[in-house]
């Protein structure tokens, strides 16, 4: 089948591939979607990204763009239906500390048999300054940056998850009842329920999957 359509490479379980199909939806964009097993990478998507890491958005005219964060602020360029692009700048605060000091305390606490050098307990209180930080704010409004959703819930909400998972009844019980209200919020969201649904791994001559499911 010839399309126009982008196409997306992506991981379902990891957070930055999470982000991307979550700002894709956002913006109703409908893209060829083809689940990546990620020890099998295929060929076709590191021959145009070779850093191999998910996701990849590959765009009709050869573009592509390889960076979960910029594939969310390609899509609202596309379609902004709640005008998040007046929210880029606050946002891009969040992510920057995000994607920083609290995805590498996230990655050791995950992984602590990796750093034994300190107790996994260690790496959690050092991603719990950003819970707080994230705790603090929502007490401002049901979202990140005030009354209403941007891209930074979308763009941070995968991580939380991540964290929270690491030790599910430590993150329930901790003193953070905002976070937990906003969090719970997106984990039983429709919008999180649709992006998260099983494919098959993609294979040179599937028939095509395409993303949302409700655009096709």
């Amino acid at each position: 089948m010839t399309h126009n359509l982008p196409i997306l490479y992506s991981f379902r379980r990891c957070p930055y591939a999470m982000r991307a199909r979550l700002g894709l939806q956002y913006a109703k964009i409908t893209v060829e979607l083809r689940e990546v097993i990620l020890r099998h990478k295929p060929a076709e998507m590191i021959a145009v990204s070779p850093k191999a890491t998910v996701p990849v958005l590959l765009l009709p005219e050869q573009g592509i763009i390889d960076e979960s964060y910029d594939i969310i602020k390609w899509a609202i360029s596309q379609n902004d239906p709640d005008h998040w692009q007046e929210s880029i700048a606050q946002s891009d605060d969040l992510v920057k500390i995000n994607d920083g000091t609290f995805k590498t305390a996230l990655d050791k606490y995950k992984y602590s048999s990796r750093f034994p050098e300190q107790e996994p307990a260690f790496y959690r209180s050092q991603g719990e300054v950003f819970l707080n930080q994230l705790d603090q704010l929502l007490r401002q409004g049901p979202f990140l940056l005030g009354g209403q959703e941007t891209l930074a819930d979308i763009a941070i909400f995968p991580f939380i998850r991540q964290f929270a998972h690491v030790d599910k009844a430590w993150f329930f019980a901790a003193p953070y009842p905002q976070l937990h209200r906003w969090f719970k919020g997106y984990l039983n969201s429709g919008s999180f329920n649709n992006i998260m649904h099983k494919y098959s791994p993609w294979q040179q001559g599937n028939q095509e999957i395409y993303f949302p499911d409700s655009l096709k």
